[in-house]
């Protein structure tokens, strides 16, 4: 069995288990985006605001008046940077002033092109703007899992750009063979 400080967690579903009840986690699914010696990065993806992409255009005077990606929700990302925009999408990093390339198929970007894009109509098809996102110091998921607070499953790309944000929670959890909502709120150690 591998141990979990050699798990490597990039392009992993993490999701709550039902009795996490950190107000910014409980009951998320996030996506892992960088996991090493240093730490963790991901954002949630299952938490849709208030907000679509019109309003944040508006606010950034981008225009998109015109663009087929207006009507599209922003995401609650996580707790952290919280003013910064992270665009989640298929395809390529390499078209975009800061992005990495998380999966084969899956880039995380940050920079302001990618949004120009989306607001011209341009840009990748599929795609999620989260503001924020969710860290975690070196060790410190590690422990987090070790204590029972979360599952980890390679994610599916399909579960986040395909499945609506209300179900990506349980279609994560059924990637796992797992009902979250026949889980025990008690944590335990076997």
């Amino acid at each position: 069995m591998q141990s979990v400080q050699n798990l490597g967690l990039r392009h992993h579903f993490l999701l709550a288990m039902p009795h996490l009840e950190d107000p910014n986690f409980a009951g998320s699914l996030s996506y892992l985006c960088d996991h090493d010696e240093n730490g963790t990065m991901g954002v949630i993806v299952n938490r849709p605001l208030e907000i679509t992409l019109e309003a944040l255009f508006e606010q950034l005077e981008l225009g998109g008046e015109e663009s087929p990606h207006r009507d599209a929700p922003v995401y609650f990302g996580g707790p952290t940077h919280k003013d910064r925009g992270f665009i989640l999408h298929r395809g390529s990093s390499t078209p975009w002033d800061s992005s990495i390339q998380v999966d084969d198929d899956i880039a995380l970007t940050t920079s302001m092109d990618i949004l120009l894009a989306l607001a011209a109509g341009r840009g990748p098809e599929e795609f999620l703007v989260c503001l924020g996102c969710a860290g975690w110091e070196a060790g410190q998921l590690e422990q987090e899992l070790k204590d029972n607070a979360w599952l980890t499953v390679e994610a599916e790309a399909d579960i986040l750009f395909k499945v609506p944000p209300e179900q990506r929670l349980s279609a994560a959890a059924g990637i796992l063979g797992i009902d979250l909502n026949l889980m025990s709120r008690e944590a335990g150690h076997s």
